[in-house]
């Protein structure tokens, strides 16, 4: 049976979402992050660092935060922006779908946001994220208004953490010519991608599909920048790759317009 649930997740207030299959995630409100993922088949999908701060004191290291309206240091605004780190509230779209999967909505507009967040970037938005969970697959859809009379510009991503039993024995498909094999450091973006991504490791693989996301980001800090890094152990770098759907050079959005950017992650 589907069920929509309020709990806690650390110290955050949460929303868990489960499908008639037992298909779950669970969505902090801090952040609309979406913090675990577990399909039918009973597997955690996404990584979240043992060392990150649940309790709202910082971005949370892991699972799925939402990019907006910067991308990392590219722009003015705070790295990555300000998403992330606010407060969300649970949206009016909740609760079974018609295949038996489980959905919930998260929102955040301009009146959400601290005095100091919404003088320093005025624009009037309004943010909506869609979950979704049926078997062993995940759907997400980030959509961005414009509710001001002016257009404005952003970038987003939905910055997942995936995890996998080694870093060493991690192969991805879709992103270039050729497999793209890693053991360490990588930070590289992918423009105008197509088709399907495919995520292959010990575990088996993962379908990731993008629409509206026009660039995929592939991450691990590696041995060196995971040492550097507080809210994670230092071996923890291997055990997650980051393939993040995102649109990285700010685009202009129009007075009244929406975008969608979704994201869609299924067992292969």
């Amino acid at each position: 049976m589907s069920t929509i649930d309020l709990v806690e997740y650390g110290q955050l207030a949460a929303v868990r979402i489960r499908a008639d299959d037992g298909a779950e995630a669970t969505v902090t409100l801090y952040g609309a992050h979406l913090v675990s993922w577990i399909g039918a088949d009973k597997r955690e999908r996404l990584f979240c660092s043992e060392l990150s701060a649940m309790d709202g004191t910082r971005a949370i290291r892991g699972g799925v935060p939402v990019i907006f309206p910067q991308f990392a240091e590219r722009g003015d605004g705070m790295r990555h922006g300000f998403a992330r780190i606010s407060a969300w509230r649970q949206g009016a779209n909740a609760g079974r779908a018609p295949d038996g999967g489980a959905h919930a909505s998260f929102v955040l507009d301009t009146s959400d946001l601290p005095a100091p967040i919404a003088q320093a970037w005025p624009c009037k938005f309004a943010l909506e994220l869609n979950v979704t969970v049926r078997a062993n697959e995940l759907r997400l859809t980030l959509d961005v208004r414009n509710r001001g009379g002016a257009a404005f510009a952003f970038a987003a991503a939905l910055h997942s953490y995936l995890a996998v039993d080694d870093l060493g024995r991690v192969a991805i498909d879709g992103v270039g010519p050729g497999t793209l094999v890693l053991d360490d450091k990588l930070d590289k973006i992918y423009r105008n991608v197509e088709g399907a991504i495919t995520l292959r490791d010990g575990r088996g693989a993962l379908r990731l599909e993008q629409a509206g996301f026009t660039d995929a980001v592939v991450w691990n800090p590696g041995a060196l920048d995971a040492a550097a890094l507080v809210d994670m152990e230092d071996g923890e770098y291997r055990k997650f790759v980051c393939i993040e759907p995102a649109v990285v050079d700010p685009i202009e959005l129009a007075a009244g317009a929406v975008w969608r950017g979704s994201h869609r992650i299924s067992v292969a």
